[in-house]
């Protein structure tokens, strides 16, 4: 499922669901529907950017890299060989909406979705 961020202030933003929801959950908000406001922009702001730079201070444990690496799946092939393993960062994915919900502070706009 999909979710789409709006904005007077930028362009639209769609983002899977369960990876809106993090985000959406350290702002206090629902995922099916909402609205930050003007007002609430600066806190969702700091909010973010102090998730992100958490983020960035805990990097994946040794313990899941160890489970990756020596637990391996089948590939398409059959074989069980590892495709390297890509993760994107909670700072990456956060990134559009941080900068939309600047653009909107900035404006003196608001951010909805499923609406």
């Amino acid at each position: 499922m999909l979710i789409t961020f709006k904005s007077k202030a930028a362009a639209e933003i769609v983002m899977y669901k369960e990876h809106a929801a993090r985000i959406l959950k350290l702002l206090d908000k629902e995922t099916d529907r909402g609205i930050i406001t003007h007002a609430d922009t600066a806190r969702a702001i700091a909010v973010i950017e102090a998730a992100i730079a958490d983020a960035r201070a805990h990097s994946v444990s040794e313990h899941v890299k160890h489970d990756v690496h020596h637990h391996p799946q089948p590939n398409t092939d059959g074989d069980h060989d590892h495709e390297h393993v890509e993760q994107v960062s909670f700072a990456s994915r956060a990134f559009p909406l941080l900068q939309m919900l600047k653009a909107a502070h900035d404006q003196g706009k608001e951010v909805v979705w499923g609406v």
